[in-house]
């Protein structure tokens, strides 16, 4: 059975791929590591079809060091210790550590990420990990602290040719065909900087004729393909990140129409339902925040409407969400709040918490002070009394800066009842 054609053109060599010079082009930092021959663990974070899993393979092969695969889809923590203890046992009769690949690296659970910690650390496999997410969000902190992060990008238009001219020129089966390419725009429109879904799209608009039919490819020829045979390509990741982005970019422009325009555009390229409701969510609570409180409410009963309706009425409740947070007021003061908290805490590490706020389950704590002096603020007048809540380093520290549109207005007003000139925005 004949391999497709992504399969068949797939590099080799660092001098057949095409694409990431920032990582591999001459004197790049992954280049380098790789002509060195010493590997460190490693995560390519990038969209689908632009080399990831080519490059682990051509890294592998090139130091000629054993490469074990793993899917985070199909593979358990029973899985990985098998590589790892596997790994163990050729580690002697290699120089260098033999290569662990996880794709999908970002739908591991944190048992399953735990469960590398020890190996790579220890260096008994080198780990090269490939997602589609920000490994920020999805991998754990010390894993991730373990490994050197690299940004795979779409390709660009000339890289695209170039794979396009090399699959017409030098694939064993299409170097027989006669084709000519008069258009390339939809090929490359289509393709969206992936050059597996560039290669199906060829596949598709060549088809399979006789060796010596000719075969022009124009636009005309493409969509007219791709209409006949919607699910011959991989649509789920089309512009995945630019259109995203686009997406909640106007959202939080208060643009209803435009925010419509990319949902629809993520509906017909074929994104998963969820994905477009899990960001809705996100931007309810980042971008309207407590400037309207009831878009999150929203937000979230939209994401479970999609769940018990499915798809296609799934998408009614999702505009409506998507309409509703880009009418909304917007207010990021809590997202601002939690950054600032998060950058106090990695400054100031960990300051002990006030004794009067510590719990004081025994005797011996009571005895040392624990909860002394707390005041249960629902024994006093409008349920508040004021006491300190942060540590002693940072008294009266302020965190959350209110943004005064009419609901957090009341909310800052009831503050400067309770706390009066420590809420004030010109006190810092």
């Amino acid at each position: 059975m004949t391999q497709p054609l992504a399969e068949r053109l797939r590099p080799r060599t660092l001098d057949e791929y095409i694409g990431q010079r920032h990582l591999v082009g001459e004197g790049a930092v992954l280049r380098q590591m790789i002509d060195s021959g010493r590997i460190s663990s490693f995560i390519l974070w990038g969209p689908p079809g632009v080399g990831k899993t080519t490059l682990a393979q051509i890294i592998a092969n090139k130091l000629e060091t054993p490469f074990y695969t793993l899917s985070a889809v199909t593979s358990g923590v029973k899985d990985v210790r098998d590589v790892i203890e596997k790994a163990k046992n050729v580690r002697f009769f290699n120089q260098h550590s033999p290569i662990l690949f996880i794709d999908e690296i970002h739908r591991f659970s944190k048992n399953q990420q735990d469960s590398l910690l020890g190996a790579v650390e220890r260096g008994t496999v080198t780990l090269i990990g490939a997602t589609t997410e920000n490994p920020s969000f999805e991998v754990i902190r010390p894993l991730l602290s373990r490994c050197q992060l690299y940004v795979l990008k779409p390709l660009e238009k000339d890289d695209l040719l170039k794979l396009l001219d090399r699959a017409i020129h030098q694939d064993i089966e299409l170097s027989k065909r006669k084709i000519t390419v008069k258009d390339t725009g939809a090929i490359l429109r289509y393709s969206g900087g992936d050059a597996r879904k560039l290669l199906n799209i060829l596949e598709l608009a060549v088809g399979t004729g006789d060796d010596d039919s000719e075969v022009v490819i124009t636009d005309e020829l493409v969509v007219n393909r791709l209409q006949q045979n919607p699910l011959a390509y991989d649509k789920d990741g089309e512009m995945h990140y630019d259109i995203i982005s686009a997406f909640i970019k106007s959202i939080r422009g208060s643009d209803p129409d435009a925010a419509l325009y990319w949902m629809a555009r993520m509906i017909e390229g074929g994104e998963d339902p969820a994905f477009i409701a899990r960001r809705l969510v996100i931007s309810a609570a980042e971008d309207i925040g407590l400037a309207n409180p009831n878009a999150l409410l929203l937000a979230n009963a939209a994401f479970d409407a999609v769940m018990k309706i499915g798809w296609p009425e799934g998408r009614i409740p999702l505009a409506e969400a998507a309409v509703y947070l880009a009418t909304s007021p917007k207010s990021n003061s809590a997202y601002l709040g939690i950054d600032k908290a998060l950058a106090l805490v990695r400054e100031t590490g960990n300051l002990p918490v006030p004794l009067h706020l510590r719990n004081a389950p025994t005797k011996l704590m009571s005895q040392l002070g624990y909860a002394d002096g707390y005041r249960y603020s629902h024994d006093y007048p409008g349920h508040f009394v004021e006491q300190q809540f942060l540590p002693d380093e940072l008294k009266n520290h302020r965190l959350w800066m209110a943004q005064h549109y009419p609901n957090e207005e009341k909310l800052y007003q009831q503050m400067l009842r309770c706390w009066g000139d420590r809420f004030r925005d010109d006190q810092s």
